[in-house]
């Protein structure tokens, strides 16, 4: 007798779930005792899973097995963007004082600088060739200096990351990357077909033999990775894996789009810097900035600009003549590198403040980074905690968010430390903290 379709047995466990025979936080057999309870294989039970992590009904947990999620049909469920009232531990971007000082100085100085005129145009992905040229100045540091004739500028970092992606690997081609990763490009690679392949990695980064080993079993398309202060982990690339990653590329042809948005905050030395021949490098204003007013900046090879400004085209993704405008002034005046400066200072006063009041609790991450990962006692799951704090009033984000393969996530919070008043931030990471010393078991709601 065959075994039963895996999707009919993950439709039988999602009904036990919905019926409440199987409650938020029940964890789930090994997959082996599950395979011998329900007369099926242990490949059958792998993509039962599998399929039930795919529907957001379970959440794997490295090490501790597979869960009916906390937070199914909960009130206050967490969501893609804080609530109004939350303090706001989930986004990385800063407002301090400085920011709306220099919005006010940069709006009044674009007409008397003859920039109006460029504010209320629209221009193609390349822009101008002085915005490219200040744009090449603005990103050349110590051992890196981008060709201005591969620069295109986006309406954010994330268009960016897009266009580059899309470039790259066309529906169904894969893309190695992080294995926890920046959520938004979960996004956009599954809005593009894109299968994005986790590589292992270890307090560095990805480990460039892993990867070597996986793009012979099975091409890659090309790679994207943030060695500087990653997301969510924040771990920063010594030189040595910069010059490795750099190698392999040029060993196997692979294209490498390093994303450096929170580059600002370090003086680490780019990939690119290394293989600008094999690196499309992005970079954005918005957390250097502002958000709300900024572009992305692309600094490709010349060979690929092509491909790349047509991606962006096609996308819609071509930066505004008002931000693109503002940025070029930003770039060129002083006063995006002037902020930058402030900004380094805030996020490692933030990041001192996090650690005395976390203190007693396992956190990762550098100490220049505006974000950290936090580590959960046994007593917690990871999504259980997300709820609890945000009932609380404490938006944060949960491992799964991050990870790229569902069901795979570590029992761990990442939490961005940028956006609150320090009062605030302080508050909540105490918190937090007797939160998460308390146990679930011991917590009233």
């Amino acid at each position: 007798m065959s075994s039963p379709d895996y999707r009919t047995v993950a439709d039988a466990v999602a009904a036990e779930i919905a019926a409440g025979r199987l409650r938020p936080g029940d964890r789930l057999p090994p997959q082996r005792d599950f395979a011998y309870a329900r007369g099926i294989a242990v490949s059958t039970a792998s993509r039962v899973y599998a399929e039930l992590a795919r529907r957001g009904l379970v959440l794997g947990e490295v090490g501790r097995g597979t869960y009916v999620r906390s937070d199914l049909g909960a009130p206050g469920a967490i969501t893609a963007e804080p609530p109004p009232a939350a303090i706001d531990l989930q986004r990385t971007h800063s407002h301090l004082p400085e920011q709306e000082s220099l919005l006010a100085e940069t709006l009044a100085a674009l007409p008397r600088l003859g920039a109006a005129d460029a504010a209320l145009n629209q221009f193609g992905p390349a822009g101008t060739p002085r915005a490219r040229a200040v744009a090449a100045r603005f990103l050349t540091r110590a051992g890196y200096a981008p060709d201005p004739e591969g620069l295109l500028f986006t309406g954010n970092g994330k268009q960016a990351l897009a266009a580059a992606l899309a470039t790259l690997a066309p529906p169904g081609e894969r893309i190695g990357c992080e294995p926890l990763t920046y959520p938004v490009v979960k996004g956009i690679a599954a809005r593009l077909g894109i299968a994005l392949v986790p590589l292992p990695m270890d307090e560095e980064g990805v480990r460039p033999e892993a990867v070597l080993q996986i793009h012979r079993a099975q091409p890659l398309a090309g790679l994207y990775l943030q060695p500087t202060l990653q997301n969510p982990l924040g771990a920063t690339m010594g030189s040595g894996r910069r010059a490795e990653i750099a190698a392999l590329c040029a060993e196997t042809g692979l294209t490498l789009v390093e994303d450096t948005v929170y580059g600002f905050l370090s003086d680490a030395v780019p990939v690119a810097a290394l293989a600008p021949e094999r690196t499309i490098l992005i970079d954005s204003l918005s957390k250097r900035v502002m958000p709300g007013l900024s572009i992305g900046l692309i600094a490709s090879p010349v060979g690929l600009v092509d491909r790349l400004a047509a991606s962006v085209r096609q996308g819609g993704w071509t930066a505004m003549g008002l931000p693109l405008a503002a940025g070029v002034h930003w770039m060129s005046d002083g006063g995006a590198e002037r902020l930058a400066l402030v900004k380094r200072a805030d996020a490692a006063a933030r990041h001192a403040l996090a650690r005395e009041a976390l203190a007693g609790l396992t956190i990762r991450g550098d100490a220049c980074a505006y974000h950290l990962w936090l580590e959960l006692p046994e007593t917690w799951r990871a999504e259980a905690f997300a709820a609890a704090a945000l009932r609380r009033g404490i938006a944060l984000i949960p491992a799964a968010s991050f990870a790229v393969s569902p069901g795979h996530a570590p029992n761990a919070v990442r939490l961005a430390l940028a956006a609150p008043a320090s009062d605030d931030l302080v508050r909540a990471l105490s918190d937090l903290r007797r939160l998460a010393l308390a146990g679930d078991d011991q917590v009233v709601e």
